[in-house]
């Protein structure tokens, strides 16, 4: 098994490309060891000093570290995630397959209609690109014109969260639904 690396624009993740897939849907994103209980590897993972986040895509996982040098860890990630795949253990474990608990914005009585055009943007323009860096972005809700979004994976803490929200995601929903006044995150 070959696994590929790439650089975030987060200098505190990675994204590792393990060639095969990693969720069938969907996203799960760890930000410590305690939430991790729902994935053998992302536990695996969090025994790693220095990990302090896991993010799993579709075909990429991201890791951020608390500082460490790369060099010094991706030889064990690297190691655990081979020895994971090899072994044949699930991503997930099957009781907890149904995702995870976020906390959501009320939509107020937004129009269904505009929430729908919303999911759509982030869906088709924004979690694709978003995806490309190693990260993934939620909906949370509608409410007063505020749009409510979480950046999750190497988007979580990054740099350009804030710029890639205001002036990328806002600026995108803001032109084609005029009742979108902002965007703001989501802890």
């Amino acid at each position: 098994m070959f696994i590929q690396t790439e650089q975030t624009p987060n200098p505190s993740t990675l994204k590792f490309i393990p060639g095969e897939v990693v969720l069938e849907s969907g996203t799960l994103f760890f930000e410590n060891e305690d939430e991790a209980g729902a994935s053998p590897l992302a536990q695996v993972l969090f025994e790693i000093e220095g990990v302090c986040a896991v993010f799993f895509g579709s075909d990429f996982i991201t890791v951020e570290n608390d500082g460490k040098d790369w060099n010094d860890l991706k030889p064990a990630i690297l190691g655990t995630i081979m020895e994971h795949y090899t072994a044949g253990l699930p991503i997930i474990s099957a009781d907890a397959q149904n995702g995870s608990a976020n906390a959501d914005i009320a939509d107020d009585g937004a129009d269904p209609e505009i929430v729908a055009q919303i999911q759509e943007l982030l869906d088709t323009r924004v979690r694709p690109a978003v995806a490309r860096d190693g990260g993934d972005i939620t909906y949370h809700g509608f409410r007063d014109g505020i749009v409510y979004l979480r950046m999750q994976g190497a988007c979580s803490g990054c740099p350009s969260s804030t710029a890639t929200l205001k002036y990328g995601i806002q600026n995108l929903l803001k032109h084609y639904i005029p009742e979108v006044e902002s965007v703001e995150p989501v802890e």
